[in-house]
């Protein structure tokens, strides 16, 4: 099987790791993932939600076994360098060379996911801090499936 990318759209946060810890507790709750729902759909939509499955994010994870989740459940933490179950966020250069600023709005960032995407190994994921009139508006999650 190919890999499957996945992404999500959440509310601003200054710390992602919080943004982070909050929306993998969301999309567990709803249910959003293997094996519940063998192929999550994105984008989400919020009205979807089939409900846990399992006891806990981890018991999850360990019955999607070797698929993983197909879901942000499988990445845990934020980090400064890229490493497997991790998001780490997109860099200045990396910002600069896809959108031509480092302050991406979402639909600039939404027409160009593929390119995010091409930079994410299997099992790894990334976040952009999305820009609304100057501001940051939101977080993008996306990251790439281990199967």
């Amino acid at each position: 099987m190919g890999a499957e990318y996945y992404y999500y759209f959440v509310p601003y946060q200054e710390d992602p790791a919080v943004a982070l810890r909050e929306l993998r507790e969301r999309e567990f709750l709803a249910g959003r993932y293997n094996p519940v729902v063998a192929f999550p759909k994105f984008p989400v939509d919020l009205a979807v939600a089939p409900g846990a499955g399992h006891r806990s994010i981890q018991a999850a994870i360990t019955a999607a076994e070797e698929d993983g989740t197909r879901s942000i459940l499988d990445l845990n933490t934020v980090t400064d360098a890229p490493r497997f179950g991790a998001v780490t966020p997109l860099s200045s250069e990396a910002l600069e060379s896809i959108y031509g600023v480092t302050t991406p709005e979402r639909e600039t960032v939404e027409r160009n996911l593929s390119k995010i995407f091409s930079l994410l190994e299997r099992g790894h994921g990334t976040c952009v801090v999305i820009f609304r009139e100057g501001r940051p508006d939101a977080i993008l999650f996306a990251g790439l499936s281990f199967d």
